[in-house]
């Protein structure tokens, strides 16, 4: 029998197409393999978000084409930069064609290559009607949406995944309703962007999240990221919503830089006023918030004054977490045309705002030293000891737990990145 692995790079929406993949070879009579070792073909799920992880992904094809392994590529890279993708390979799938597989290794066993990287225009499939592979663990992703309402300046990622298509309301309930009478405990609600969810199909993430809370049963609902300009046409729902008991306290909303005439040039719509409006109103409503931000770097035309801006909305906001990025061009965007910074530049920059990121994410954790919070059990941590969640998902390592158990943990210690507390009696 014809042994496959499948490995997802990239966000939590690739993970779930990776998994889609994973169903649809079983169904086809594909037995999967646990290791790319142990596999006859190994499918490359890519990300191609930025130049290193694109450069990774390059590397890694190579690699197995090397050890002998046959390969077939999937994910954004097929459609951001397919001339980076070694021709060595035994077929190449878009992100819209992840249902053609089960045939795509069908042809390579024939001797040939299948290549469908049509795009959004071309062909659309609602992943929420395909199957899952259902694996163990406490948290399930549920894709509500694919695509973005978004042109920013810098970003690929449009070229794969295309205009916003929202996945229905009853369709995302029921595979949350399936996820947690197998067992899930964490629904984790993913898309390019859920702040614009359901702006095609007449509602919206605030509606939805209605929908979800509404199901019996105790859980937790993680919302992924959302863009300060969709966010804010919905900023009082939304903020119910966020009300609910069942909803982590958890903000990812991205700013990108703290200058209006670079988020101009980066295309965002929106402004740090904005921005900072939506937090004001956040913090004011939602207690205890753990606020997640995005931040570039060395963005072209990014003067010492900008940078400054950025440091002082930083210092102003000061969010729980910063994901920290230096620009890098991406192929076919307009961003790439443009003057770029002297690289030694923008790393000094990434250093400054990388080491005030730490200070802050530490100042606020240090609050949480001698506070019981509730958390949900995970289970084996990557830092050792046990994994689990609070209230609003921030990490925290354990000395026990039952995975998928709410318990109240006394926290101990904290570092920039993650508590530590005891389970108590």
């Amino acid at each position: 029998m014809v042994r496959v692995h499948v490995e997802s790079y990239g966000c939590t929406r690739n993970r779930a197409d990776g998994e889609i993949m994973e169903a649809i070879l079983v169904r086809s009579g594909y037995e999967l393999a646990e290791t790319p070792e142990s596999a006859d073909y190994v499918v490359v799920n890519t990300c191609a978000v930025k130049d290193p992880t694109e450069k990774h992904m390059r590397e890694r094809i190579k690699e197995l084409i090397d050890s002998g392994k046959r390969v077939i590529v999937t994910g954004c890279l097929t459609h951001v930069n397919p001339s980076a993708i070694d021709p060595r390979v035994s077929g190449i799938l878009g992100v819209k064609s992840i249902d053609r597989i089960a045939e795509a290794i069908d042809v390579a066993e024939r001797g040939r290559k299948l290549i469908s990287v049509e795009g959004w225009r071309e062909r659309s499939i609602d992943k929420l009607e395909l199957p899952r592979l259902w694996k163990s663990g406490v948290a399930f992703v549920v894709p509500i949406s694919e695509g973005c309402l978004n042109a920013c300046t810098y970003c690929a990622t449009r070229f794969a995944r295309g205009v916003l298509k929202s996945y229905r309301p009853e369709l995302v309930v029921r595979w949350v309703k399936e996820a947690l009478a197998r067992g899930y405990r964490e629904i984790q609600l993913s898309s390019e962007d859920t702040g614009c969810y359901g702006f095609d199909i007449g509602t919206n993430l605030a509606k939805l999240l209605d929908e979800i809370t509404a199901i019996e049963g105790d859980f937790r609902v993680r919302v992924g990221m959302m863009n300060p300009n969709h966010a804010i046409k919905i900023l009082d729902e939304l903020i119910e919503a966020y009300g609910s008991g069942k909803v982590y306290k958890f903000l990812h909303l991205p700013v990108q830089s703290g200058d209006n005439e670079i988020l101009r040039r980066m295309g965002r719509n929106y402004t740090v006023e904005e921005f900072e409006e939506i937090v004001r109103e956040f913090r004011r409503k939602v207690p205890g918030l753990n606020l997640n931000t995005d931040i570039i770097v060395g963005f072209p035309g990014e003067t010492d004054e900008a940078f400054e801006n950025t440091l002082g909305l930083v210092k102003r906001v000061r969010p729980d977490k910063i994901n920290v990025s230096r620009y890098s061009p991406r192929p076919g965007t307009i961003a790439a045309k443009w003057k770029q910074l002297p690289g030694w530049k923008v790393k000094e920059r990434s250093r400054l705002l990388h080491r005030l990121r730490l200070q802050i994410a530490y100042e606020i954790n240090r609050s949480y030293v001698g506070k019981t919070l509730e958390v949900l059990v995970h289970g084996a941590g990557k830092k050792g000891g046990t994994e689990g969640r609070t209230f609003n998902y921030k990490e925290i390592i354990l000395d026990a737990g039952e995975p998928g158990e709410f318990t109240s943990v006394l926290v101990e210690w904290v570092g920039s990145m993650y508590l530590k507390g005891v389970i108590k009696a």
